[in-house]
């Protein structure tokens, strides 16, 4: 009981330096309690079908991301806090309390702190659901009328993992403390120590691993694995948290070179003062750039691996096929038939056939196929089906390991080797659209690529299939006019390939996901960016009178405080590319190893906006900041 009343009068004394923790954990508990009100919804029966598969998979994302968030700026937060209060822990124990009692006084603090931010922040994602949820209808990533869930448990859910965060944000902060030597109450120098500690070395280097090991291992077995949504999302974690461990080594070199990169005529005095200020505290500008280091880092890991990704399935897209026009049939046409297998020739193909100069046309449609594996489960694909074998030969580039595509009959399939199945002619059991089962051999085994190379079966294997792509190549003589006009009767569209490539690679679904996996994380961090600066440089009181004592105007004051957070700031994002950087790379290092011709895509645009927003927020927020912390006289402040 004597720990919790000295936990709660520490408290109530020092409510600015307690703030930030405070809001940081609220809001990120809130931004959890909004997505799992959301995902609650889309479970119960807010969302069906494909629809329901996206929206959970959006918000489950989401969410991950925003916990991943939440904890790494509580955390960094939590160990500046604990940090600048070496004097107080070291008077408690010259009082006589031993290591295990400041520890407890420290976790105390922390669950109290806790608690109150936790139901802060469900009662703001309670509030703010329905708003969340109505941008979600008007994106089109949910039903009209999505509404938030009524239950109880995301709360509760979200609550808890606020309790973790806190406990588990302070768990380092607590060993130090423990640490605190009695001296520490006699030192009045802010110059951090000691910080790079064997331990946070070792924990630095073991989350190192966890990224390298996962990248080495899917690159020798499973390229494609580095490709998915759901492995560029978490890898960069890994990255991000061991450098914000190994900032006390990285940020003093990118102090001194972003310092020099300023003329000194430009700086004055202040271009030894600030750098030599952010390299001193090496607490506070960990504690500074935290939020744009994971704020510039997924938005470079995430809208560059989208983007990447895209560029290459449209650069493979290229590459596979030979076709001059792409004919699209309307939704109501009947003219490409259907039934038992789509083979009765209709009315558009043959109005195509009697184009002049076409020299081959290639009708496929989608079917949905199972594939038995040898415990009996079947694993569902799409695959695509042909009414002319000879024709898909001609016109699908298809990347062929064994096999030609030419030789597909009704009694066989061409299937990637993903599927293990590489031996031409092998029997595989397959379930078609229509439940109805049968054993197809192998015809040709294609190479890997980004997953979507696919199934090729013919008509009779895919039961009430309807074409939705007609691929034409066109002779010397033809005209595409031509085409056009005997399609338009039908109302099919015509398309050239390049066409067809850019309106297959739209982007808008997948970005408007990645908007609201990074809105909220940017939302958070930028708000935590904020509370961070104002809570630090109100830490600086007696700095700032020190520098008045010893000639500094308050004009000169607040100009260095508001350079060196904008140092700060931009150490972060520096750090934040770099990680986007290794990550892009092993993207990279995937498409390498597929074989797919793909530039690597960089996101300049949405990183500098991010950058350029966390530059501003930073000069926006000191300054006011350090003209409060001023407000004391120099002599009065600098006796404290």
């Amino acid at each position: 009981m004597r720990m919790l009343r000295i936990a709660l009068k520490s408290l109530k004394a020092r409510p600015v330096s307690l703030l930030g923790a405070f809001l940081a954990l609220a809001l990120g508990v809130a931004t959890t309690a909004v997505v799992l009100l959301g995902l609650a919804a889309a479970l119960s029966g807010g969302a069906d079908g494909e629809e329901l598969v996206g929206l959970v998979a959006a918000l489950g994302t989401a969410g991950g991301v925003g916990a991943f968030v939440s904890s790494f700026v509580v955390a960094s937060t939590y160990s500046y806090a604990v940090a600048r209060r070496r004097r107080e822990l070291g008077l408690l124990r010259l009082a006589g309390a031993t290591r295990a009692q400041v520890r407890r006084t420290v976790l105390t603090e922390a669950l109290v702190l806790g608690a109150a931010a936790s139901a802060t922040g469900c009662l703001l994602g309670r509030l703010g659901a329905p708003a969340f949820a109505g941008r979600l209808a008007d994106a089109g990533l949910a039903p009209p009328g999505f509404a938030p869930a009524t239950a109880l448990w995301p709360l509760a859910a979200a609550f808890a993992t606020g309790l973790l965060v806190a406990l588990g944000g302070v768990a380092a902060a607590v060993r130090r403390a423990g640490r605190a030597d009695p001296l520490d109450a006699l030192r009045t120098a802010d110059l951090d120590t000691g910080v790079l500690t064997t331990g946070r070395l070792l924990t630095a280097l073991g989350l190192l691993l966890a990224f390298l090991l996962p990248v080495g291992s899917a690159l020798a077995t499973d390229p494609a694995d580095l490709l998915h949504r759901k492995t560029y999302t978490t890898l960069p974690m890994w990255l991000i948290c061991a450098c914000g461990l190994l900032s006390p080594l990285l940020a003093p070199p990118l102090i001194r070179l972003l310092a020099r990169a300023v003329p000194r005529r430009c700086t004055g005095y202040a271009g030894r003062l600030v750098p030599a200020g952010a390299a001193a505290a090496l607490r506070r500008t960990g504690a500074v750039a935290a939020p744009v280091l994971v704020s510039v880092a997924l938005t470079g890991s995430l809208a560059g691996a989208l983007d990447t990704v895209g560029a290459a399935r449209t650069a493979e897209a290229r590459a596979r096929t030979g076709a001059d026009l792409v004919v699209l049939p309307g939704s109501g046409s009947s003219g490409t038939g259907t039934g038992t297998g789509y083979g009765t020739e209709g009315p558009l193909l043959d109005a195509l056939r009697a184009v002049p100069g076409v020299t081959a046309l290639s009708p496929t449609a989608p079917t949905a196929l199972s594939l038995v594996e040898a415990d009996g489960v079947a694993v569902r694909s799409e695959a695509r089906a042909t009414t002319d074998p000879a024709a898909l030969a001609a016109l699908a580039r298809l990347p062929l390991l064994a096999g030609s595509p030419a030789g597909l009959d009704d009694g066989s399939l061409v299937l990637p080797a993903e599927w293990g199945r590489t031996r031409i002619g092998e029997p595989v059991p397959v379930v078609r659209a229509d439940g109805s089962r049968t054993t197809l051999r192998v015809a040709a085994v294609l190479r890997d690529g980004l997953g979507d190379n696919g199934l090729y079966v013919t008509a009779a294997n895919a039961p009430g299939a309807r074409v939705d792509r007609v691929e034409v190549r066109l002779g010397p003589a033809a005209r595409a006019a031509d085409v056009r006009a005997a399609a338009l009767p039908h109302g099919a569209a015509v398309l050239t390939r390049e066409e067809w490539l850019a309106a297959g690679a739209s982007p808008r679904i997948a970005w408007l996901r990645l908007v609201l996996v990074l809105g909220l994380a940017l939302v958070y961090t930028g708000i935590a960016l904020a509370n961070t600066l104002l809570m630090t440089t109100a830490d600086r009181r007696r700095e700032l009178a020190l520098l008045r004592l010893a000639g500094a105007t308050r004009g000169q004051v607040v100009r260095l405080v508001t350079a060196e957070s904008v140092l700060v700031t931009a150490v972060g994002a520096v750090l934040g590319c770099a990680v986007a950087a290794v990550q892009l790379g092993s993207v990279r290092a995937a498409l390498a190893v597929l074989r797919v011709p793909a530039p690597l895509v960089l996101p300049w645009r949405p990183v500098g906006a991010v950058t350029a927003g966390a530059l501003l927020l930073a000069a926006v927020c000191a300054a006011p900041a350090a003209a409060w912390a001023l407000r004391t006289r120099p002599v009065a402040a600098a006796a404290r």
